[in-house]
């Protein structure tokens, strides 16, 4: 890749729309295949729809249950039939060495997507991503900042079919 990173915004009108985005990534991932796996941070205000775009990225794995934010346990774990989705929140992590005890370094590697809210607050710990995602309240609706920082990523982005919103 060049050094170049690739990006797209869109403008989602609802949950439904944030919901339908994070599938067709999801979907994306589940096309390009995760051999190595892929990193996605996460960003935005408390509020902004990053646990909603993660609910719908895990629909296209075909989790049907709640998906909630893992504030206070850190990673939620999903396991599929050939692949993993770890759906992280560090927004109450005290220090990044904290995941370090945890074995982070575990959770990513082949066959995983990793869904990681408030990395910035795992900075020298975390991997880097293979996609920055930034979500912001725009209007009634969301603006939602895809941005492919790695081959991975440009690959995951070129085959997400997002629907009009």
């Amino acid at each position: 890749m060049n050094n170049q990173p690739v990006e797209t915004t869109l403008y989602l009108a609802d949950e439904a729309a944030t919901v339908a985005a994070g599938e067709a990534l999801g979907q994306a991932c589940l096309d390009t295949g995760m051999a190595d796996g892929l990193v996605f941070f996460l960003g935005g205000q408390l509020g902004a729809g990053k646990t909603t775009l993660s609910r719908g990225v895990l629909r296209a794995f075909g989790h049907r249950g709640a998906v909630k934010s893992p504030t206070y346990t850190l990673v939620e774990p999903y396991e599929f039939s050939t692949e993993r989705v770890y759906h992280f929140d560090l927004y109450r992590l005290g220090d990044a060495e904290e995941l370090e005890y945890m074995g982070v370094r575990d959770y990513f590697g082949p066959g995983s997507l990793s869904l990681v809210e408030w990395s910035e607050r795992g900075a020298g710990v975390l991997p880097a991503p293979d996609l920055q995602i930034e979500i912001r309240l725009q209007d009634t609706g969301r603006a939602l900042k895809l941005i492919a920082v790695s081959e991975a990523g440009v690959s995951v982005l070129s085959k997400a079919v997002f629907a009009e919103s």
